[in-house]
């Protein structure tokens, strides 16, 4: 999961506090960046006696991480005068920004924009690639302006509200601070959490994974993230009583394309009858009358499939759960969370307060480091391990993900626990481990497709902890083939071991098929057009630069990473389709990829829909349109069996019998519906 610099901003640029703002904050501010409650690295904020700020960021995730220096001067409405900034973004690739106002007209270059506006009014440029005290920069600038907006460049508005004062305890007593909201910068509206004289106290991401907070208020993360998801929660509740369509008695959906996972057939003219949350009847259209009182849906013909599924999720923004509905996916599993928050959310998808999938949890455990995870499940001892996977366990977790920095010895006692309690154990191959020996050690699952391609460099490549794992792939990948003898053997292993391989190809796209300047991943081009401006600028992972004289190789990597994955399929090795990236449309973008890779279209939806939920051993209830299952069904305006890219023009979604309008999902989510972009292309 990336938490870089840039994403930042798209998981949230939050507001400040409508109290009296002070224009001469603190000359120098010290922050603290925690992942998962791990110092991870430092923000130092500096006002000169000019007014002029300069910032100084790093923080360090497994090896990768933002580092930069950056500084800008203030307009006398708070809007920036000018910036620059350099540095190294999240895959440490080094950038250049800058931006200024000259006479008017405002101009800005990064390595992925260029561009210029003529101002009418003030306006806020939002840097590609900040550090966090933006968001206070911008909040203070909001506070200033009527009605406490700003237009916002290169494109957008952004709007702020203050949604309530709390004390809480510092290292040096009592502390107030004010939660803020800002919103119009991404899918949903984020928060900040401010001093009385306008400073940024802190600012927490995805549910308290990610969180730079002074120093002084480390010990009272909890309760401010406490106080957070409840108000997250709130909105969400919300948002969820506006979407959710329940039906008033029996629903039935006529005229129907049913498509069935299990002979990969697809049925015209058929009728699906749903009372409650569960199907009842599925038969020919002439053969099932609809029920006194029932509402009717009329497919027109148009292609009824189960719900889909993403495998390979970390849900943190607010806005995650209602996209995966929006795309079809009604089932997922999370493979690492704050576990401290995640179960209640979870109990909110459950029970329909907040809009989101069947969410399945993954327990992650890594070992201490400097590479380790960002989690507070480190361990380096039997004991220490034993107890990890009892805690899982022991509050309805279904599986382990473990994690590079593990130690190789501790694995088999990690697995052989997890099957003792239950639970399935799947991961990233520990370093110094290949993928041969991890399955060995009791490894039912395989995450990411990269562990396969980086099995064929043991030993020479042993330490994955680092960048190394993603770079080395794009130098060697193109050296095996699945017409290697090696390859072919070890895939033969995959088989004889019901090794089910998490593959995540859309990712690995991104990575090797992608534009390493661009904003934009290949698996969402022409879906990320109709996104908020804002939330379409940090959309990649993050494309690879190949090293100079490389170039021929990295070109080669994914095409023989494709090659390989249709060989593995034909073999009979079991793919589970996840993203570990943009919730929704990604998931479809991975299936697409599936396609291009020679997988036959009914076989792709079949490990979308039927294959998870009988790995996950949940086909009694989930996989099928059937009597007795439950109603998560989509319904699709084309045919995926012919175009995969149909998957994308998702209609209606189903989910235990509730309705869901993906175009109402999409505008309450700031996002231009597909149909109506394709009315009138001026709306993008």
């Amino acid at each position: 999961m990336r938490l870089a610099g840039s994403l930042l901003l798209s998981f949230a640029l939050p507001a400040v506090l409508a109290l009296s703002i002070s224009d001469a904050l603190a000359a120098r501010r010290e922050q603290v960046v925690l992942m998962q409650g791990n110092v991870a690295g430092k923000q130092i904020v500096e006002t000169a006696a000019d007014g002029s700020v300069q910032v100084e960021y790093h923080y360090t995730d497994r090896g990768r991480g933002d580092r930069s220096k950056t500084r800008w001067r203030l307009n006398a409405d708070g809007t920036l005068a000018d910036y620059s900034g350099s540095g190294n973004d999240y895959l440490l690739n080094p950038f250049e920004e800058r931006y200024r106002v000259d006479a008017g007209r405002a101009s800005w270059k990064n390595p992925s924009e260029q561009g210029e506006k003529a101002l009418s009014a003030p306006a806020f440029f939002l840097p590609l690639q900040a550090a966090p005290e933006i968001g206070g920069t911008l909040a203070r600038a909001l506070l200033r302006a009527p009605e406490r907006k700003l237009a916002i460049l290169p494109a957008g508005e952004a709007r702020i509200e203050t949604l309530g004062e709390h004390e809480v305890i510092g290292k040096n007593g009592p502390v107030k601070l004010t939660l803020q909201r800002v919103s119009g910068l991404n899918f949903t509206p984020q928060s900040l959490w401010l001093h009385a004289d306008g400073s940024t106290a802190a600012t927490l991401y995805a549910s308290g994974w990610f969180a730079v907070i002074d120093a002084e208020l480390q010990d009272a993360l909890p309760k401010l993230l406490e106080l957070q998801e409840r108000s997250d929660a709130a909105w969400g509740a919300q948002l969820a009583q506006r979407l959710t369509h329940p039906a008033q008695g029996p629903l039935l959906i006529r005229n129907a394309r049913v498509f069935d996972p299990r002979d990969l057939s697809a049925s015209a003219g058929t009728s699906v009858l749903i009372e409650g949350e569960r199907i009842v009847r599925v038969a020919p259209d002439a053969q099932l009358k609809a029920p006194a009182g029932a509402e009717i849906v009329d497919a027109r013909g148009r292609f009824l499939m189960p719900g889909l599924w993403d495998v390979h999720k970390h849900y943190s923004s607010i806005e995650d759960g209602a996209l995966d509905i929006a795309a079809g996916v009604t089932s997922a599993r999370d493979v690492a969370n704050n576990f401290d928050t995640f179960p209640e959310r979870v109990k909110r998808f459950e029970a329909g307060t907040e809009v989101g999938p069947r969410v399945m949890m993954a327990g992650f455990i890594d070992g201490p480091g400097p590479y380790a995870g960002p989690t507070k499940m480190l361990v380096d001892t039997p004991e220490e391990a034993i107890k990890a996977v009892d805690f899982y366990a022991d509050r309805g977790y279904m599986q382990i993900k473990t994690y590079s920095s593990l130690k190789p010895e501790l694995f088999p006692l990690i697995a052989d626990r997890a099957h003792a309690r239950g639970l399935r154990v799947s991961g990233h191959v520990p370093a110094f481990m290949s993928a041969r020996q991890f399955i060995e050690a009791g490894a039912d699952e395989l995450q990411h497709f990269l562990f396969v391609e980086l099995n064929f460099m043991y030993p020479r490549v042993q330490d994955t902890r680092t960048k190394a794992r993603l770079t080395e792939v794009g130098e060697h990948a193109h050296e095996f083939p699945p017409s290697k003898p090696e390859v072919r053997e070890f895939v033969d292993f995959l088989k004889r071991h019901h090794t089910v391989l998490d593959p995540t190809m859309a990712l690995a796209e991104d990575l090797y098929g992608g534009d390493p300047d661009a904003k934009t991943p290949p698996g969402l081009r022409g879906v990320a057009e109709r996104f908020p401006p804002q939330a379409q600028r940090n959309l990649s992972w993050g494309a690879l630069k190949p090293p100079h004289g490389k170039e021929e190789a990295y070109q080669q990597a994914l095409p023989t990473m494709l090659q390989l994955l249709k060989a593995v399929h034909e073999a009979g090795v079991t793919i589970l389709p996840g993203t570990d990236a943009l919730a929704g449309y990604m998931l479809h973008a991975e299936l697409e990829v599936y396609s291009r890779a020679g997988i036959p279209n009914a076989e792709v939806l079949r490990l979308a829909t039927l294959t998870p939920a009988q790995v996950m051993g949940v086909d009694k209830d989930r996989g099928v349109i059937a009597p007795g299952k439950l109603a998560d069904l989509v319904l699709i305006d084309g045919d995926p069996l012919a175009d995969m890219r149909d998957i994308r023009k998702v209609d209606l979604v189903f989910k235990g019998g509730k309705r869901f309008d993906p175009a109402e999902i999409e505008q309450a989510l700031g996002i231009v519906p597909r149909k109506q972009a394709a009315a009138s292309p001026s709306a993008l």
